[in-house]
This record gives structure tokens, C-alpha cells and sequence, in this order.
């Protein structure tokens, strides 16, 4: 049933709020070092043990920045991409962005770190040679090369969301076949690296790619809102948006840049998280309705919470290490999407 009345949507954003703050103290008690909750609280404050103290800031504090910041803009990235390209099952890797991602990180570990361009089958050298800060890099780099290739194509023919789908899917079958025939021609220790960088990895983050994470998320999430009662404009058709002033095509190109920014950055990261720029916003409209007003922030509340729970059962299930966070946000976020496809109902606004 969706809330109509703008003090429950409100009520609703606060709730969602104070449970994330709940939810993210127990994310910080999980872990193999066993830690109670005074011991966190003391560690919290840096007056625990120097072990429990590394704990908390070094590993759990930036881990858990890490699933605050990507599943906010993982999911509002989303919402905007469903909207501005009329497509309910869009998601943030519509433009191939996360297939780009997979192929530049790749093409890093595999060819210059790990494979046939410089250290062989020696896994000593492998271990010198590799970077997670060039892996990053070049994971971003493809990423932004598929966005303003899509874009770019879309400009010449005509920008319509069809166009932008039907490009996305092209362009991401040749980065996925790139990717194919590169670890065709890999070493047993670049392609075993190659596959766990695609996993998707919290324990990556650390406060300067949080820092990154979170400059960019802030800064769409700031457009994203100011442009909000334009994105309601769309649910009218182009023609009515059109009328009333509005640059439909300016308004997908500066959504679909912005959003694919995000997720890049995000992945490039973190490696390959899925569900959450699906699951989430359906969620929030599904709740909420359809005005941008409210659905963006409920939306990235309710990516940072779907993010942080999932990263909270990884490392209670992992026996002392983590699971993929990817495969837990799928295997959670599955049926869930399935038994909202199937429930009655439209989204309104």
C-alpha cells in the first residue's frame, strides 16, 4: 500500500534513519576478533585495547563507510536511470559501465600485474607487480570510456531511452568478450586474481576511496535532488515534459553521466555489486510512489541499509573471513525483487 500523506513519508525517512545507525553499530560488533559492545564503544572512543582499536578504525570503520556511501549511490543511481529511461528493470549497469569496469581491472591484473606482459607464472612477481590502486584506476578508466562512448552514440542517433538500452547492451557484450578472450591468454594466478577482484570486496575500502566514494555519490545525490520535480515531470511522457520548459534530452544526459559516474567509481573500488540499484528503488516506490522527493533519499537510505545488513551476514557467515558482498546483495535481493514482481499494485504518485 503506498503512503500518501507527506508526514508518514517523512515519519518513514527518519525511521529508516535510526535504523540504519542501529544496524551499522552491530555491523561494527561482527567479526572474527569476537569484540563485545563495551569493547567497541571502548575502541570506538580509542580507549580499548591497541589490537581492538586497529580493529574498529583500520578495518571495520572504513568497511563500513564503504557500504554506506556505495549503497546510496548504487541504489539512487537506479532510481534515476529507471526514470529517465522509462525502464523499471534499468540499473546502473545499464551502459556497460560494470562490464567496462570488469575489463580494465583485467586488463590490469592480468596483462601488467599478474600475466603474460610481465611476470609469467612467478607469483612472487605477481605480488610485486600488483596495485589495487591501478587495478582501480584502470577499472575506471574503461568505465568512463563506455560511458561517453554510449553517450556519444546516442547524441548522433537520437536519445531516446530505447537507443541508450539498446547501445548499452551492445557495447557491453564487447567489453564482456574483451574480457573472455583476455583471460583466455592468462596465467593461473592473474586469472584466479582476475575472478576475485569481480567478487566485489568491502574489505577493499579505505578512508581515501571512501573520501573518493563519497565526493561523487555527494555530488549527484546534490543534482539528483535539485532536478527531482523534473524527473516527476517524465512520468507525464517527453512531449508534456517539453512543455513545460524542460530539456528532456539535456535531462537524461546529465542523469545517465552522473549516474554511471557513481556506480563506476563504485565498482572500480569495490569490484561487482549487484541488486542493489534494482532492488532499492522499487522498494522505496513500491512504499512511497513515484515522487523524487521522496524516493531518492528513502532510496539511498535503503541502499546503505541493504548494503551494511548484507556485509553484516558475509562476516558472520564467512568463519573468519568474508563472503563476496555481491553474491550475498543477489542471493537477498532475488527473491525479494521476484515477490515484488509478482504482488498487485502500481506505482503512483
Amino acid at each position: 500500500m503506498i503512503v500518501k500523506n507527506t508526514k508518514k513519508k517523512v515519519q518513514i525517512i527518519f525511521f529508516m534513519m535510526a535504523l540504519l545507525l542501529v544496524l551499522t553499530f552491530i555491523c561494527f560488533l561482527v567479526g572474527s576478533s569476537h569484540m563485545s559492545i563495551s569493547e567497541c564503544f571502548k575502541a570506538l572512543m580509542h580507549e580499548s585495547t591497541a589490537a581492538n582499536n586497529r580493529i574498529i578504525w583500520n578495518i571495520r570503520i572504513p568497511r563500513v563507510l564503504a557500504a554506506l556511501i556505495a549503497g546510496a549511490g548504487l541504489a539512487v543511481s537506479g532510481l534515476i536511470m529507471q526514470t529517465v529511461l522509462n525502464n523499471p528493470l534499468a540499473s546502473p549497469s545499464v551502459l556497460g559501465v560494470s562490464n567496462a569496469a570488469v575489463f580494465g581491472a583485467n586488463l590490469s591484473i592480468i596483462a601488467f600485474a599478474g600475466g603474460f606482459l610481465s611476470t609469467g607464472h612467478n607469483v612472487s612477481n605477481y605480488m610485486v607487480g600488483a596495485s589495487p590502486y591501478s587495478t582501480s584506476f584502470m577499472a575506471f578508466v574503461f568505465s568512463l570510456l563506455s560511458i561517453l562512448l554510449i553517450l556519444a552514440l546516442c547524441r548522433v542517433k537520437a536519445f531516446s531511452p530505447g537507443v541508450v538500452v539498446l547501445a548499452g547492451v551492445a557495447i557491453g557484450s564487447i567489453w564482456t568478450a574483451a574480457t573472455t578472450i583476455l583471460q583466455f591468454y592468462a596465467t593461473d594466478v592473474g586469472l584466479s586474481a582476475a575472478v576475485i577482484w569481480n567478487f566485489g570486496d568491502l574489505g577493499r575500502a579505505t578512508y581515501k576511496t571512501d573520501a573518493i566514494m563519497l565526493a561523487v555519490v555527494l555530488l549527484g545525490y546534490v543534482c539528483f535532488t535539485v532536478l527531482s520535480w523534473r524527473y516527476n515531470s517524465l512520468f507525464g511522457g517527453d512531449e508534456m515534459a517539453k512543455s513545460m520548459g524542460i530539456n528532456v534530452d539535456l535531462l537524461r544526459f546529465i542523469s545517465l553521466f552522473l549516474s554511471s559516474m557513481i556506480t563506476a567509481v563504485c565498482v572500480s573500488f569495490l569490484g561487482i555489486i549487484g541488486f542493489v540499484g534494482i532492488i532499492c528503488p522499487h522498494v522505496m516506490k513500491k512504499i512511497l510512489g513515484q515522487d523524487h522527493r521522496f524516493t531518492i533519499p528513502t532510496s539511498a537510505l535503503c541502499g546503505s541499509l541493504l548494503l551494511v545488513f548484507a556485509d553484516t551476514v558475509s562476516r558472520s557467515m564467512g568463519n573468519g573471513s568474508a563472503l563476496p558482498i555481491g553474491a550475498i546483495t543477489s542471493l537477498l535481493g532475488a527473491p525479494f525483487f521476484i515477490a515484488i514482481i509478482f504482488s498487485r499494485g502500481e506505482h503512483k504518485v
